[in-house]
């Protein structure tokens, strides 16, 4: 079987760390069965949360580890500018309280709560990780819809 292109990428990047499988499996907290089968091509190009523990292994940029797995164009950098985006999607009418940065917001120090139970570390990560996968999942969906285009013949107004 043919090594797709993220598998093959994936293979590199843990040979110049000069690590085995388990090794990288060990420090991303995944399974070795599944690092080998996305190098071998046996298994789908994994969810963003795991590409961060991944990444977050190899020492290797999260924006470069999603646009080795597709997900990410190079246009769609947070790093290349990251405001810009932010700014394209916040309505006119909202406040600063609106605008306030999620992702900053877990980066924090202040006490942050769920439900009224207090955030750790651990949380905070977990849940940043979940939502940045959510987020660029749903903006490479939203790329593939077309506009609906209004239909003739119908009042509208």
């Amino acid at each position: 079987m043919e090594q797709p292109a993220f598998g093959t990428y994936l293979k590199q990047q843990r040979e110049h760390k000069q690590w085995s499988i388990n090794q990288l499996a060990d420090a991303a907290g995944i399974s070795n069965s599944q690092i080998s089968r996305i190098e071998n091509g046996l298994r789908g190009i994994p969810k963003p949360s795991t590409l961060r523990k991944i990444a977050d292994a190899l020492s290797v940029s999260y924006t470069e580890m999603m646009k080795a797995a597709g997900y990410w164009g190079d246009d769609d950098s947070m790093e290349q500018n990251p405001h810009e985006l932010y700014r394209s999607t916040v309505p006119e009418w909202a406040t600063s309280k609106d605008r306030r940065d999620f992702k900053k917001m877990l980066e924090e120090d202040d006490e942050l709560m769920f439900d009224g139970i207090p955030l750790d570390e651990k949380d905070r990560q977990r849940i940043k990780d979940v939502l940045t996968g959510l987020f660029w999942e749903a903006k490479q969906m939203n790329k593939h819809k077309k506009p609906k285009e209004p239909q003739a013949g119908k009042d509208q107004g």
